[in-house]
């Protein structure tokens, strides 16, 4: 007790700072759990991209600016830490350095607050100083948006100090303002209230490759830097000399840009007379995801005499396929793309995010997430023609994919052109699995689409009638319309809420009853008809300024319900495989089926209750692998009860079963209802929430599966006409989209099948997607099994 009583007094005489001789000769707490006061404490937040509200947690303990570790870590913990920033809460936290690798001491570890505490101090942890971490473990908070009353926030970073937030590119040429996406312009770094500059001088593409990267491009190429020298003189002349101006624009651009108003860059650049530098010396490696983190130097003081020999720095990038001009060239571009890359996307709500999925020995599989980090998720947005890296998500954040994990510990420096060519692990199966899939978060150039298209009258944001901007040309007025509900699904849905930022598409209403909120009664688009991946809803097909619409009143205008998170169902393609077999069942046990309609449509010409027909059965395990329950899209009000069966149906048609011929023809069909959307099985710690029995309520969760064995009535496809030859056997789940998934794609199976008129081989099952287009189209021509071996 003794000890412990003198170690509180020598922290006690520090706060007072009476004796620095004791501040000096004190040594960090000894390990183990401690409840010692720290009065000392300083804390800031920093790191990249983030919100004044939000960033990685640094404290200032013994002199020195350190981090914490994210072992153990907890929303109390957060709570803690955000009112020392001062604010009243914290609405999350976290993990794996999103904000960024912080440098010097690991101050602590092991964190373990109640929530109430006046001080981090005051809570368990290993000791100040002791910890088994790395700085890839740097906790990060966010803190809810409201400050505590009275509080000064002298403990808050000095934003205005030490680190750049906000950067954008100005288009200097005016024609050049109206365009989007800009690839060219002046850089500037938000500053107080307004914009500022950085310095030149020794500006390289090191630095510009940063730039480009954080507006969403994937590269950089060579500014015309003359061009703007002279642009600057000619401002500084105040316009005295038009034919200076028109001779410089003949020099630097193509013709049609020569009439340039000359006027006009005399006031563009009136204001560079009073540049107000902010950066100088910037100095990037070219793998930064953000400026803040390359090495530059602030200007302090007079800024008059700033970059006396140099000028603003200008960048100019090349936008990826997605954003370049012109529609015919964006679609070469991507169908050229799509045919060479070995990497993909899937299940983000938006262009940029996603699921990476790596393509190996002709089959699609995923990345592990071990060592995932911002370097080598940047690699994988500049591939795909994005800018850098906003995020590197582990644990499956898009939802799990299937099939192989090709890729393991993925370690990219950050200058490579493909993941392809960065070090990795080769994966086994008991290193990883699905729910460590890695994604990205990429940025992607600003496109303004989301000021084009708005929600009204629903009760959140979420939510609403869909309203659409027209006349938006030069000079004129934005006149807001409505769209026409005749024919408006969940793949129209689906592109609104992409537009708008708000996820995926929960509903697409083809009635709405929101209040009217704004006014607008006029119906100004009908016949919208997504495919469901375009990025604004002015890129679906549409009837034009012909407007067809059978009824106009505000009641039939389209409406959407957006969600952050969606489901996403796929086969088990191995079960089929396994499971499929003929069975000849008399017609006398068939009669239920035939109610149901799941039977060919000759069978209504057969001699009943004489005779059989001939069926194909297998068993299909739907599994949710999304990150929302899969529910009905009809309210139980709707369902039918079917006797037979002795159950409601939720879905008039879950999944369409088809035997095809290799070209594509369809020589038999099945169709199934969903005769209950139950979980039938689970994995580990997710516990099954929908039972068909008693009314129960219908769906899958997350995590679990629907099984149809292959004895339940409707779960075959009636082959009694098919002739003996080669098939394709092919599944598709939510054939029509009734419910909104976050990837459509793998919503189909295929498999090969040989039939030679008394037995069936089914074999080479997989989902749509899984493999490369060569080996689909390998698959698609397939001639034919030989003899009885299923390889």
């Amino acid at each position: 007790m003794g000890h412990h009583s003198t170690w509180t007094w020598q922290e006690l005489l520090v706060l007072l700072g009476g004796l620095w001789l004791w501040g000096a000769s004190a040594q960090p707490t000894p390990p183990g759990p401690t409840r010692s006061p720290t009065p000392q404490l300083k804390f800031r937040l920093a790191g990249y991209p983030r919100k004044h509200n939000e960033g990685r947690i640094e404290v200032f303990y013994n002199d020195e600016w350190g981090t914490i570790c994210d072992d153990d870590f907890t929303l109390a913990n957060a709570h803690v830490l955000c009112r020392h920033l001062g604010f009243v809460a914290a609405t999350g936290w976290a993990h794996s350095a999103k904000y960024g690798k912080g440098v010097g001491r690991i101050w602590l570890d092991n964190v373990n607050c109640a929530g109430g505490e006046k001080s981090i101090g005051d809570c368990k942890h290993r000791g100040w100083g002791n910890s088994d971490c790395s700085h890839e473990e740097d906790a990060g908070v966010i803190c809810k948006d409201e400050r505590i009353p009275g509080f000064k926030d002298s403990n808050v970073i000095e934003t205005e100090q030490s680190h750049v937030e906000e950067v954008r590119l100005r288009p200097v040429v005016s024609g050049a303002r109206r365009r989007l996406p800009v690839t060219e312009g002046v850089v500037e770094v938000r500053y107080k209230d307004g914009w500022a500059q950085i310095c030149d001088e020794g500006w390289d593409t090191k630095n510009s490759r940063v730039i480009c990267g954080m507006m969403g491009f994937p590269a950089e190429k060579k500014v015309n830097r003359n061009f703007y020298k002279r642009l600057k003189r000619a401002a500084r002349t105040k316009g005295r000399s038009p034919r200076l101006g028109s001779r410089l624009a003949s020099k630097s651009q193509p013709k049609q840009k020569r009439r340039e108003d000359v006027g006009s860059r005399k006031r563009l650049f009136a204001e560079r007379q009073q540049l107000n530098y902010r950066l100088h010396s910037v100095s990037c490696t070219g793998t930064e995801v953000h400026l803040s983190m390359c090495t530059f130097q602030f200007y302090q003081g007079n800024t008059s005499t700033a970059c006396g020999a140099g000028m603003p720095a200008v960048v100019s990038c090349l936008p990826g396929p997605l954003f370049t001009s012109g529609s015919t060239h964006k679609k070469k571009q991507r169908q050229q793309q799509q045919g060479q890359l070995r990497i993909r996307l899937k299940g983000g709500a938006k262009a940029g995010e996603g699921r990476v999925e790596v393509l190996k020995s002709n089959e699609w599989g995923t990345v592990c997430d071990d060592r995932w980090n911002l370097l080598s998720a940047s690699v994988v947005c500049r591939e795909l023609g994005f800018g850098s890296a906003k995020e590197a998500l582990t644990g499956a954040r898009m939802g799990q994919g299937t099939g192989p994990i090709h890729l393991n510990e993925v370690q990219c420096l950050g200058t490579e052109k493909s993941l392809w060519s960065c070090p990795f692990k080769n994966i086994t199966q008991e290193d990883c699995k699905h729910t460590e899939d890695a994604a990205v978060r990429c940025n992607i150039p600003y496109m303004g689409y989301e000021n084009l298209i708005r929600l009204s009258g629903g009760r959140s944001r979420f939510e609403g009638r869909v309203e659409v901007a027209v006349g938006a040309g030069d000079g004129d007025e934005l006149r807001w319309g409505l769209v026409c509900g005749e024919g408006w699904g969940t793949l129209e849905a689906m592109v609104v809420c992409r537009q708008l930022g708000l996820g995926f598409a929960n509903h697409g209403l083809q009635e709405t009853w929101y209040w009217d909120a704004s006014n607008v009664t006029e119906m100004v688009l009908s016949g919208v008809k997504c495919a469901g991946h375009e990025m604004s809803l002015s890129h679906c097909q549409h009837h034009g300024s012909s407007l067809s619409c059978r009824n106009t009143g505000t009641r039939f205008a389209a409406g959407v319900i957006c969600s952050e998170t969606a489901s996403d169902l796929l086969l088990h393609a191995p079960l089929v495989q396994e499971t499929a077999y003929i069975e000849d069942r008399p017609l006398h046990m068939l009669y239920c089926a035939a109610e149901e309609n799941c039977l060919s449509s000759s069978a209504r010409l057969a001699n009943w209750p004489y005779g059989h027909r001939r069926l194909l059965r297998f068993s299909s395990q739907i599994h949710n692998n999304g990150r929302a329950d899969f529910r009905p899209k009809a309210g139980r009000h709707s369902w039918v009860w079917h006797e037979c069966h002795r159950h409601y149906h939720s879905m008039d048609i879950f999944t369409h079963y088809d035997i095809l011929t290799p070209n594509g023809t369809k020589v038999a069909e099945g169709h199934k209802a969903s005769f209950c959307l139950e979980d039938t099985e689970c994995e580990e710690d997710v516990a099954k929430r929908y039972e068909c029995a008693n009314f129960g309520e219908q769906g899958i969760t997350v995590g679990c599966w629907d099984l149809y064995r292959h004895d339940i009535d409707c779960q075959w496809i009636d082959i009694t006409d098919v002739k003996p030859g080669n098939y394709i056997l092919q599944v598709v789940i939510n054939p029509n989209f009734e419910v909104a998934e976050s990837d459509f794609t793998n919503n189909a199976m295929k498999c090969n099948c040989k039939y030679d008129g008394h037995r069936i081989w089914v074999h080479s099952c997989h989902i749509g997607d899984a493999l490369s287009e060569e080996a689909s189209k390998r698959f698609e021509q397939y001639p034919g099994q030989l003899n009885n071996q299923i390889s």
